[in-house]
């Protein structure tokens, strides 16, 4: 990697804890859902999806599957794509009335984040927001364990089935924000990536660069050794940095978006790249995971809640800017801004994203920035991604509204490796404009 001495200077934190659940990938593991169910237990699930993909063979597999294994199942197809405080709190109340011991998630992120959220406010009831992101919310922490849930993703690109986190849009606000919790991480992750193959390109497109974005965000990520220590080893943030263990999922999965991206994008026959960027997304999931993301997420949940019309084509009619490309269309910018904190963790990033090796190794630290943007640039343009804010919707004069709704969002934009002020972030979204 040629970045080892990332970690040489300790300011702060002396260890990273590394935290997972257990995972199944390949194809066909959806038609063992039953018998994982049985080990752990599960007798009455509730099973969240959302209502197109109820219609679907994944769906009904998982349900045969259940029932073969003589687990009751109640199915709650109400999910909101790019849920909000009020679905979560929907499916909250109808995960109380079932009084259920297991849970199913079958879907992309908003079906899993949904699902982590029903059985924690199932669980231990309270206001929405005790258990939300401060400074949004009151950051309870989660008192006890929560009944086991299996993660099924149906997107090539959350790693929701890996993570503590479960995100969604604050309305009051017209911003996301989220509940991070190591008790919510999934039991177990199913990852089929035969679920891939029925996928709309421009799915496949904002998925995959939710992929991308998790996997340099993390990798670029502050450190963990200038963290503050904690003042007990519980209280170490499940997004504690970049640390050794999260970048070797992450540089695998940068290297596997540059190579595969493009292909499964184009190309819905092609079988070998979505296969591989299922398991991409798997592995951006373990890093960001146990590392955390920082300025593109945190820039684009005032991009996703502040939509004007903009529609994307393979999603729900109604305006909507896809998280993966809310994220990504920030996300040159961002690394223009950060390069100068760990250049050389922006060099090796747009290597393994396919820049051209002569251009790293010629290039001069200081333009680090405009290699990486450039090589997440190419990948946008070679997959239909709008160019820049202004290709869905936003102007000049949305900077400010941006740049607030995005400035509370402490959890992410901390984790970047410098420190971004709200001028800094009128500025970014600024060169987010536009790209070419």
């Amino acid at each position: 990697m040629g970045c080892g001495h990332y970690y040489a200077d300790i300011t702060g934190d002396t260890a990273f804890a590394v935290d997972t659940n257990a995972l199944k990938y390949g194809s066909g593991v959806l038609r063992e859902i039953g018998d994982d169910a049985q080990v752990l237990g599960m007798t009455r699930i509730m099973l969240l999806t959302d209502r197109d993909l109820a219609k679907t063979a994944h769906v009904a597999v998982v349900c045969e599957a259940l029932g073969a294994a003589g687990v009751d199942v109640v199915v709650y197809d109400e999910v909101a794509v790019e849920p909000t405080d009020t679905s979560f709190l929907r499916a909250a109340a109808a995960a109380r009335d079932g009084r259920f011991n297991g849970y199913v998630a079958v879907g992309g992120g908003s079906v899993i984040d949904t699902a982590k959220a029903a059985n924690l406010y199932a669980t231990y009831p309270a206001d929405l927001l005790e258990y939300v992101n401060p400074p949004i919310g009151r950051g309870k922490p989660v008192p006890g364990p929560l009944p086991p849930l299996i993660a099924c993703p149906t997107t090539s690109g959350t790693g929701s089935e890996c993570t503590p986190i479960a995100i969604f849009d604050y309305t009051a606000m017209h911003a996301k924000t989220g509940i991070v919790s190591r008790r919510m991480r999934p039991a177990l992750g199913l990852v089929d990536p035969d679920v891939t193959s029925t996928l709309p390109s421009t799915v496949v497109a904002c998925s995959g660069f939710d992929v991308l974005s998790h996997a340099v965000e993390s990798f670029t990520a502050l450190p963990y050794t200038k963290r503050a220590k904690p003042a007990q080893p519980r209280l170490r943030p499940a997004s504690q940095g970049a640390n050794p263990y999260s970048d070797v999922a992450c540089t695998e999965a940068m290297r596997l978006t540059g190579e595969y991206i493009v292909r499964a994008v184009n190309d819905p026959k092609d079988t070998e790249a979505r296969e591989r960027m299922m398991f991409a997304s798997t592995l951006a999931g373990i890093g960001f995971g146990n590392a955390g993301c920082h300025a593109p997420h945190g820039m684009s949940y005032s991009v996703s809640g502040l939509v004007k019309s903009f529609h994307a084509s393979g999603y729900p009619e109604k305006p909507l800017v896809p998280h993966g490309m809310s994220v990504v269309l920030n996300s040159p910018a961002v690394f223009r801004f950060t390069a100068h904190a760990c250049p050389e963790r922006h060099l090796e990033a747009a290597r393994l994203l396919g820049a051209d090796a002569s251009d790293v190794k010629n290039c001069s630290l200081e333009d680090a920035g405009r290699l990486l943007a450039s090589a997440i640039l190419r990948l946008m343009k070679a997959t239909h991604i709008p160019n820049g804010l202004q290709g869905v919707g936003y102007a000049e004069a949305d900077i400010p509204e941006l740049a607030k709704g995005a400035f509370p969002q402490h959890r992410l934009l901390k984790n970047a490796p410098c420190e971004i002020t709200l001028s800094d972030l009128e500025g970014i979204y600024r060169d987010a404009l536009r790209y070419w």
